[in-house]
């Protein structure tokens, strides 16, 4: 579960990035997070990782109090909750394989588990046979999928995507959301922040829109109108 009470977040010498947010998310929901730039998304999921710290109101993800969490077990958190990113943050000088592992191998993880977890999760996201591929030799889709896999080995409750499909082609772009669906019909949570509208109007999930930092609506059905004012293209 996530639960933001009335949380606010205010950047140095700028307005609030979000103001008075309070919204609930339950557990195995699928919910996108949409809004024009500088709507707040980004910073709603950076939230949900520690990355930055609230100024006002409260955050929690299942038993733990953001707000109050030590910095010694943040990464406890992480372990917990996933993130995949539109530039996929993979490591050049790493096979696929080898940055889909990498978590394993910091949880202290042995050769055999990490093999099999890692061939296991690569056959999910489309990408068996490919493991000993360095990123420059991927396509941008096969570098979000090693993204997600990345993401999704350790087996976190919560999925955070942020713009996963924004620099793919609209072909590449379902391929991913069809592996987001499957991870979450296998109990994660997913919540993704998008600009693509036709992705948010076809799959009809919630969809949670906010605009100068601003919860405009929160359909549990929902489109993409909230921010069509200000919305780019796919």
């Amino acid at each position: 579960m996530i639960r933001f009470d009335h949380v606010s977040k205010c950047f140095s010498g700028h307005t609030d990035a979000l103001s008075e947010i309070t919204v609930e998310i339950q557990d195995g929901e699928f919910v996108f997070l949409i809004g024009p730039s500088g709507a707040g998304k980004t910073t709603f999921l950076r939230l949900l990782i520690r990355d930055i710290l609230s100024t006002g109101g409260k955050i929690f993800v299942d038993d733990w109090n953001l707000n109050t969490l030590p910095a010694g077990k943040v990464h406890l958190l992480r372990r917990f909750v996933g993130t995949v990113f539109q530039d996929f943050k993979l490591l050049t000088d790493r096979t696929v394989f080898e940055n889909v592992a990498l978590g394993l191998e910091i949880l202290g993880k042995g050769d055999k588990e990490i093999k099999d977890r890692v061939l296991d999760v690569l056959e999910l996201v489309g990408l068996a046979g490919k493991q000993q591929f360095f990123p420059l030799q991927l396509s941008a889709g096969e570098m979000q999928r090693t993204g997600i896999a990345r993401a999704i080995v350790g087996g976190p409750k919560i999925l955070l995507a942020d713009e996963p499909t924004g620099n793919l082609d609209p072909e590449t772009a379902w391929e991913i959301l069809s592996i987001l669906q499957e991870v979450n019909k296998m109990g994660t949570t997913v919540v993704m922040a998008t600009h693509n509208a036709s992705i948010v109007n076809d799959l009809k999930k919630r969809t949670i829109a906010l605009d100068h930092g601003i919860l405009v609506s929160d359909e549990k059905s929902g489109r993409y109108r909230a921010a069509a004012k200000h919305q780019k293209k796919p």
